[in-house]
């Protein structure tokens, strides 16, 4: 067993030791909103929006990038668990702008190791085989954080399966300073009808 497998194991043997009557809390979301924000492990949601369990959903992928599957959870969110606004949050010294997609593709069809970054860029380190199946994805890349969150509102907010009474609000979360930024364009954008 790995050291990271056995500390997740006991963390979750304390957790479930104290776990009370959260067992009963409802399936919907006891605050009604979603929130779409980047998988990076410095952002905690629950900390930076005072979230506690059963409150809200919380949608994460690299970047927060609204993707059909991002699209797909906040359509779920909304029409079987009746959330009634979202948030879509992206944050500063973001990975996704470290990179393009065809920076990535090249990556992926030298070698699927661990790649490494300096201030030169990025380079793969390992021995290939490769794959050029990463020429098939578009990987999301962020090249401005603002107008990335904007694209992001403005996809969700024209999406045919998106209610136009929802209000979506773009928010860039500081990694310096924990604070929630307004990205008003974005939350003009995202305005409810």
């Amino acid at each position: 067993m790995s050291k990271i497998l056995e500390e997740v194991v006991a963390a979750n043997r304390a957790y479930a030791a104290t776990f009370g009557d959260k067992g009963k809390l409802p399936m919907p979301p006891g605050r009604r909103f979603a929130i779409l924000t980047c998988m990076d492990a410095r952002l905690d949601p629950a900390k930076y929006a005072g979230l506690s369990e059963g409150d809200a959903h919380v949608i994460r992928n690299a970047g927060g990038r609204a993707s059909d599957d991002a699209i797909r959870s906040l359509v779920i969110s909304y029409k079987l668990l009746g959330t009634r606004e979202w948030f879509v949050i992206h944050h500063t010294n973001c990975g996704m702008e470290t990179f393009t997609d065809e920076i990535m593709r090249e990556l992926l069809a030298k070698s699927l190791k661990t790649a490494t970054i300096d201030a030169a860029g990025w380079h793969d380190t390992g021995q290939g085989p490769g794959s050029t199946e990463g020429t098939f994805i578009d990987w999301l890349t962020i090249a401005d954080q603002v107008e990335s969150a904007c694209a992001d509102v403005r996809r969700i907010r024209a999406h045919p399966l998106v209610p136009r009474n929802i209000p979506i609000y773009g928010y860039i979360y500081d990694v310096k300073t924990g604070q929630l930024v307004e990205v008003s364009e974005a939350t003009r954008i995202g305005m409810a009808a």
